[in-house]
Parts: C-alpha cells; structure tokens; sequence
C-alpha cells in the first residue's frame, strides 16, 4: 500500500477525507515503529500521533514531485521518537552500576523453519522491552537500526562512551534473559 499523490495534495487544502486516509496509511506503516520505542500501547499511540502531526504540517514544506513520502515520513516518526525520548529523559530512572562492555553472544543453532525463527526473534523483541527502556532504546538504534555510537550519542544528547555503556548493559541484561530462557527450556526437556 501505498500513498497516492492526489491524497497528499488534498490534504494540504485541509481536506479533512484526505487527512483521514492519510492517517490511516502512516498508522498502518509507523505504529510498529512506535511500538519499537514505547512498550505502553498509550504511549506508543500518543507518540504516533505527534508524529502524525509534524508529518501533516511538513507536507507543505516538501517537494511532492521528489517526494518519497514513505522514507520521508518514516525518518520524522522515527526523529520525533527520538526526540520524544531526550525530552523526557531526566524523568527516566537513573542507573548506578557499572559494567564491562561483553558481546551479545547469541549461537543460532540453524532454525529448523521460517515459524521458529519468528518466534525466536519476537521473544528477543519482548525481551528487548523488558529491560530498562534507556538500554533498550541505545540497543534498537545499534543492533536494529543500525545507527553508529557516534550518531546515537548526537541523537540523544549523550557521550560516546554513554552510548556504549547503554548498550554494553543492554547485552548484558539480554543475556541473561536468554541464559534463563534455555535454562528453563532444558529443564522441561529433562522432565
């Protein structure tokens, strides 16, 4: 699905059908992304609707004949996300304790089909969510978005060394959960 042109013109003469369809379009395609960011469906929801907005308001700033909505949309729902974050972040919780930086040491074993592999990397994903939202976030933008130390460090407003400690952290706390999962897992086999 993608969005049509016509739809995007209508919606900067403020035709309220346009807004709709358009909102319609970036729900299904960006609240995912949301939800990668915020593990309260209300939060997630508030945060997609923000973007929404800027999206809705930048549209007359941008060129529609060189306009590729989705990636443009994309990049300002993720950006208001990040955004979003360095605003509230002196109200997240504060850790103390100090870690060694470790690697994720995940061994795929080679999945026996596409089924398992989804259910494996959707327990990852609720893992994720789980541990401390100020790792998870440092850790979605290294390991799954791809981004640098230095690009997270200039997003949220940290030090390269925080950033790497976020995500050292992250591993370690994800480790540990998987530690525990294939514990309890070889534990009901031997039963």
């Amino acid at each position: 699905m993608n969005v049509d042109r016509s739809v995007l013109e209508a919606c900067l003469t403020d035709d309220r059908k346009a807004h709709k369809d358009l909102y319609a379009y970036c729900y299904q395609a960006f609240i995912p992304l949301c939800y990668k960011y915020h593990s309260q469906d209300e939060d997630a929801r508030f945060a997609f609707n923000h973007a929404f907005m800027k999206i809705l308001s930048g549209l007359k700033d941008v060129n529609l004949d060189d306009l590729n909505f989705h990636a443009w949309a994309k990049r300002i729902t993720r950006n208001s996300l990040i955004d979003d974050y360095r605003k509230n972040k002196l109200h997240r919780s504060h850790f103390t304790t100090r870690e060694s930086d470790w690697e994720l040491e995940i061994h795929s074993q080679g999945s026996q089909n596409e089924a398992e592999s989804q259910f494996a990397y959707q327990n990852i994903l609720q893992m994720i969510d789980e541990i401390p939202q100020n790792h998870a976030l440092v850790f979605r933008l290294y390991v799954i978005e791809g981004y640098s130390h230095k690009e997270i460090a200039e997003q949220l407003d940290l030090t390269v060394g925080t950033s790497k400690w976020h995500l050292s952290i992250a591993r370690k706390l994800l480790r540990e959960k998987i530690n525990k999962l294939n514990a309890l897992t070889e534990t009901r086999l031997v039963v």
